[in-house]
């Protein structure tokens, strides 16, 4: 009985089911439903004009989502990387590598401290007296690597 009342419905089962689709894109978060939704509007199209059977509009909605998914990833999705305009935002770490500061503290067994601008990091290298020129040679997490001015 279900079946035969879908069977019915002719072309409106894809036009309606793609409107329902893009309806949940509106709440959900992503673009899948978008893809899915617009391939079920185009195989209602097809339906309406042309009356294949059941198997070629599965086929069909199958290969148009397809397309349209794999269309939006080569070419239509942003590359976040490249449109930011402060890279570094959240890598603070890593912004200080090549810089250069003047130890407040000694480094002692390998650790130590310094401190850039209102910040005091922690810091590893070779043990070197307060006043040494350092200069950030990496960033390990929360952790500068640093060595002697003279050698970086």
């Amino acid at each position: 009985m279900l079946l035969s009342l879908v069977g019915e419905m002719g072309f409106w089962r894809w036009i309606v089911l793609g409107l329902l689709l893009l309806a949940v894109e509106l709440v959900a978060p992503g673009t899948v439903l978008l893809w899915l939704g617009l391939a079920a509007i185009v195989v209602g199209a097809i339906v309406f004009v042309f009356d294949p059977g059941w198997q070629v509009e599965v086929v069909a909605f199958a290969v148009f989502a397809l397309g349209a998914a794999v269309g939006w990833w080569f070419l239509g999705r942003p590359d976040n990387a490249a449109a930011s305009d402060r890279p570094m935002l959240n890598r603070r770490a890593e912004r200080h590598v090549g810089r250069r500061f003047v130890l407040a503290e000694p480094i002692a067994g390998g650790e130590g401290r310094v401190r850039i601008d209102d910040t005091v990091w922690r810091v590893r290298g070779p043990d070197l007296p307060a006043g040494v020129e350092i200069a950030v040679v990496a960033a390990e997490g929360a952790t500068l690597v640093v060595e002697p001015a003279a050698r970086a």
